[in-house]
C-alpha cells in the first residue's frame, strides 16, 4: 500500500493475518447480530480461496459481494460521497458502487493477489449516463483488463464492456488517467485522491461509522 497503516488496522498488509473474533465482535456490536453473521462468512471465503487460481478468486469474491445491496450514499450515510470501509459495507448490508469496488479490492489483497494487478476504476456508464466505480484486475501489465461489477455481475474483458468509459484508475500506490480502453496514462500517487487518503486511515475495525439508515 502506499503507506503504512497502525497494526490495529485491519488491512495493515495484505498478507496479514485478521483477529475474525476481534472483527466479528465488533461488527456485531456496532451493526447487530446479522452483520457478525456476514462478517464470518467473509472469513470463510477469504480462508477458502486461498489456495484458488487468480481467476477463481476473481468469481468467488465477486459473487459474495454482489449479493450485498446497492443503496446511495446520501440514504444510508447523510453524505453524499462517502467511501465506506470493506468492514463499514460488510456491516451495514450494502453501498455504492465503490464500496462495492473498494471491498472487492482490498479482499483480493488479503487474497493474494499482487496490487499491481487491481486497480479501482472510474468509467462513464453509458447506460445510465452516470459516473460509476468498478474494479479491474490486468493479468498481465499489457492485459485487457477484467472488469468486475455491481451492475453486469459476469465478469468481463472491458472490451466486451462497450457501456463504460474509463476516465480514471488507481490502487495503494499509482493513479492513472485512462485514455482508451484498457489502458491509462500515469498521473502520480494515488495519494492524490482526498478520499482515499482518508479512507486508508479507517481500514480496521476501530472506526466504524454509524449509517443513518439501517438497512437489516
Amino acid at each position: 500500500m502506499a503507506s503504512a497503516l497502525l497494526v490495529s488496522c485491519l488491512y495493515a498488509a495484505p498478507t496479514q493475518e485478521l483477529n475474525q473474533q476481534k472483527t466479528v465482535s465488533a461488527l456485531s456490536k456496532r451493526y447487530g447480530d446479522r452483520a457478525g453473521l456476514r462478517a464470518n462468512a467473509w472469513f470463510k471465503i477469504v480462508n477458502d480461496a486461498k489456495q484458488l487460481t487468480e481467476i477463481d478468486k476473481l468469481e468467488k469474491v465477486n459473487q459474495f459481494f454482489n449479493l450485498f445491496r446497492f443503496i446511495d450514499d446520501q440514504t444510508l450515510w447523510g453524505d453524499s460521497n462517502y467511501w465506506a470501509s470493506p468492514m463499514e459495507f460488510i456491516g451495514v448490508n450494502g453501498g455504492d458502487c465503490e464500496d462495492f469496488s473498494i471491498a472487492k479490492y482490498f479482499t483480493l489483497l488479503q487474497l493474494g493477489i499482487p496490487e499491481d494487478k487491481l486497480r479501482i476504476t472510474m468509467v462513464k456508464a453509458t447506460s445510465l449516463n452516470q459516473y460509476h466505480m468498478v474494479l479491474a484486475y490486468y493479468e498481465k501489465p499489457n492485459s485487457i483488463p477484467l472488469v468486475l461489477d455491481n451492475l453486469d455481475k459476469t465478469i468481463k474483458l472491458a472490451t466486451k464492456r462497450k457501456d463504460l468509459l474509463p476516465v480514471y484508475s488507481f490502487n495503494g500506490k499509482q493513479l492513472w488517467l485512462n485514455k482508451e480502453r484498457g489502458r491509462g496514462v500515469l498521473a502520480g500517487s494515488s495519494s492524490r485522491l482526498e478520499k482515499w487518503t482518508d479512507l486508508k486511515l479507517r481500514l480496521g475495525v476501530d472506526r466504524l461509522r454509524q449509517p443513518k439508515l439501517n438497512m437489516e
